[in-house]
């Protein structure tokens, strides 16, 4: 399925534009048409999705369930959510809102956004076949770590401040309609199949209709970066394994984009050609999920407060997730 869009982005750059293959300039329109157009595709297909979903589901019963009183089961089942869904943080917007709608916490929300973009099949997969279950097993472990911890220290803080206003509003709306729900002991009311499909179709219109330019704004930063980074340079300056190697490796990558599946080419050369491990996953860990692209769709939902402490809870993270796989490396 997704190859349909790389073909497309190949006939546009090679055959319409006429632009040479293997040269920057090419690589780097490739990119843009490619990761455009897959974003665009399944940003409407998931918020479709997901609005559908809300309108068919009992929400409520969701959102009291992950409320209860053991929060600590609320930010287990986010951010295992989270890494059973393939999303990185632009994808995970509307799901982000889906949950703010209904109410659910923010700390809980924020372990799924957290932790989506860290554990995903595709990662999955890839660390098995390059560092074999044990270190893949640890991966997924610390990933849902960090999506709780990070989610029950956004609740002591109440990050729920700083949400824009859109999603603030319906943060609030979502919990006065629980309140009001339980106190009158109501129940949601089903809707018919044409009122799920165009509450679906008004959402779409509307989510899309706020983030599409930030697609085009942060792809276009990302693939003008990704086709003019000197081949071999990572792997020259931060090859040692030093210390300070890592938290390096992981600001190096924030100016770079790639997704989860585009990662993984780059992730076994660096690995191959001599990168620790833990430092290659640093690195791409933020590549894919704290890149300037993620930064400006994000800036939509929240303000900048919030989006500051988001991301350097994902770089700490980052950087403390290299420093333990470079440890245990050679044990394992």
């Amino acid at each position: 399925m997704l190859q349909i869009f790389s073909d497309l982005a190949s006939w546009l750059t090679f055959d319409l534009m006429g632009l040479e293959p293997n040269t920057k300039l090419a690589d780097a329109i490739h990119f843009f048409i490619e990761d455009t157009t897959k974003i665009f595709a399944l940003l409407l297909l998931m918020i479709y999705g997901i609005a559908l979903v809300r309108a068919s589901l009992n929400v409520e019963r969701v959102r009291d369930y992950l409320a209860g009183k053991n929060r600590f089961v609320g930010y287990f089942m986010g951010s295992g959510f989270g890494a059973v869904t393939p999303f990185c943080s632009c994808s995970s917007i509307p799901v982000f809102l889906g949950f703010t709608s209904a109410g659910i916490p923010v700390g809980i929300t924020m372990a799924f956004l957290i932790t989506s973009p860290l554990i995903n099949e595709v990662a999955v997969l890839l660390l098995v076949s390059l560092l074999g279950w044990k270190f893949t097993v640890i991966y997924v472990l610390v990933g849902m770590s960090v999506g709780m911890l990070a989610g029950a220290f956004l609740d002591s803080i109440r990050a729920e401040r700083w949400l824009q206003s859109f999603a603030a509003k319906a943060l609030e709306q979502g919990q006065a309609q629980a309140s009001r729900d339980n106190s009158e002991g109501m129940t949601s009311t089903s809707m018919t199949l044409t009122e799920r499909h165009e509450f679906a179709k008004g959402e779409t219109l509307e989510i899309f209709g706020r983030v599409w330019k930030w697609v085009i704004i942060g792809v276009g930063l990302g693939a003008a970066l990704h086709g003019f980074v000197p081949d071999g340079w990572i792997e020259a300056h931060l090859g040692d394994g030093q210390w300070w190697s890592v938290p390096v490796a992981v600001l190096i990558g924030i100016p770079l984009y790639s997704n989860a599946t585009g990662v993984i080419p780059i992730m076994e050369s660096l690995i191959t050609n001599g990168l620790p491990v833990g430092t290659t996953l640093a690195f791409c860990m933020s590549t894919v999920a704290a890149s300037f692209p993620e930064f400006i769709l994000l800036k939509q939902v929240m303000q900048w407060r919030l989006l500051a402490i988001v991301f350097s809870i994902l770089l700490i993270s980052f950087t403390l997730i290299g420093w333990i796989f470079n440890a245990i490396g050679p044990i394992l």
